[in-house]
């Protein structure tokens, strides 16, 4: 089951880059982010990783790779952040998810019908004596709950 929640955040991520780039460079890493409606996901799935499903629900998706050693897979990394809207903040709680060799992190967050949501966060790679600061945003809408 776990190689499924894998499949759809890499079927996310392949979507979404097809109709904007969704990765980062920062020196020899590369950042990949996504943002997955909850409802995205089986019941099944969300109750395997203790997320849950709605219609104004969504989580952040974010993996590391180290390109200059050809890494596919994303690698740990030490990480703290925040996601906001235009009428409240929140900081980010990241969930480390290791599956194999890969190894992400997830974050559940709420948003209103179509506000932007901001996130922002500060990373660093294991192996780097460098951190990185990355800041994005995403317009979100209400989901049909599947």
């Amino acid at each position: 089951m776990r190689c499924f929640l894998i499949a759809l955040l890499a079927w996310g991520l392949a979507a979404a880059e097809a109709a904007a780039q969704q990765s980062e460079r920062f020196d020899q890493y590369e950042l990949h982010h996504s943002v997955v409606y909850t409802t995205f996901l089986t019941p099944e799935i969300a109750a395997e990783y203790g997320i849950a499903r709605g219609d104004f629900k969504a989580i952040l998706t974010l993996s590391v790779r180290d390109v200059s050693q050809g890494e596919t897979a994303g690698r740990p990394m030490v990480i703290a952040g925040e996601t906001w809207d235009l009428i409240q903040g929140s900081t980010l709680e990241l969930k480390e998810i290791r599956e194999g060799d890969a190894t992400y992190y997830i974050a559940e967050f709420e948003f209103i019908d179509r506000e932007w949501r901001f996130f922002e966060f500060d990373f660093q790679p294991e192996g780097s004596e460098r951190s990185y600061h990355y800041k994005f945003k995403t317009q979100l809408w209400k989901q049909e709950d599947r």
